[in-house]
């Protein structure tokens, strides 16, 4: 059975229980304060993903804790941000749907806590690039901090920059990811950054958005648009009292999908006839009335 060893400056997912876990970076020499006592961390380092540690002072606290290695999900439910998120269920959507994987290059607007960039990073690699921008500094600074806790600074660029207003350096990416108030104000500019075929996305938490955004991508020759919303409903599973659980997120948000095409006007179907058609009744055979 292979194990993963943990090394100095991993991160790892660190659970008490369904309510109390955390994305923690290792680090030699520090400690991590909780409600249910203290963990070393060079307790956790050289141990390896999925085994247990347990909280000091051990004759006081000793609570079990499980060391996990994190998944990409963990990373936007428990990491570090100030924004509105956006879930791992629309995340795996865009992924589906966008078909975002290794190699891709993907220019994502609208970075917030870096979360969906880390995601995005993480399918990329080791050969795909993700170029983030946002206006705002303090959400750029902690994207980046999250990026770095990550290790995915090879695949992600953090940078500051409007993509409104901005001629960014960037032609023939596969996919453009926009999480902003007005992403249909960037359609027509993001078009050129596309490739033939590439596929914009679009998350919005209004249906007002989501209209203006796939009006905008009908006007700029955008096909195979569609907009969706997810809702996902855990469930409590007990030995004699299996229900859905009693709350759930109602409402995450509006994903827009559209791809990009060259279209030309078609010359056979849409072409009009020199002279006027019509039909010539004459010796036609017509039925007679019928009598009353």
């Amino acid at each position: 059975m292979h194990a993963e060893k943990i090394e100095e400056n991993d991160l790892v997912f660190l659970v008490f229980d369904n309510r109390s876990r955390w994305l923690l970076q290792v680090k030699s020499g520090e400690s991590f304060h909780t409600h249910r006592g203290i963990i070393e961390h060079d307790e956790i380092i050289g141990s390896s993903f999925g085994s247990v540690i347990f909280s000091r002072p051990h004759e006081s606290q000793g609570y079990k804790f499980f060391v996990l290695k994190p998944l990409p999900s963990d990373y936007v439910l428990y990491m570090g941000r100030k924004t509105q998120i956006i879930y791992p269920e629309d995340a795996g959507l865009i992924l589906l749907y966008s078909g975002i994987g290794p190699g891709s290059v993907v220019i994502e607007a609208g970075t917030g806590s870096g979360a969906l960039s880390c995601i995005l990073g993480n399918f990329v690699r080791p050969d795909g690039h993700v170029y983030s921008y946002d206006i705002r500094e303090k959400s750029l600074r902690r994207a980046r901090k999250n990026v770095e806790m990550t290790r995915l600074q090879e695949v992600i660029s953090i940078q500051e920059g409007d993509i409104l207003t901005m001629d960014l350096d960037h032609a023939n990416v596969d996919s453009v990811v926009l999480d902003m108030p007005q992403p249909w104000e960037a359609i027509e500019k993001v078009k050129k950054y596309l490739k033939l075929s590439g596929v914009l996305v679009s998350f919005s938490p209004t249906i007002e958005q989501v209209k203006k955004t796939t009006f905008s991508l009908r006007k700029h020759g955008f096909i195979e648009i569609s907009s969706c919303e997810l809702m996902k409903r855990m469930l409590q599973v007990k030995e004699n009292a299996t229900r859905p659980e009693v709350r759930m997120i109602g409402h995450t948000g509006y994903i827009t999908f559209g791809r990009k095409i060259e279209d030309v006007k078609n010359p056979y179907r849409e072409r009009k006839p020199r002279n006027e058609e019509t039909i010539d009744m004459d010796g036609m055979p017509l039925r007679e009335p019928r009598e009353p």
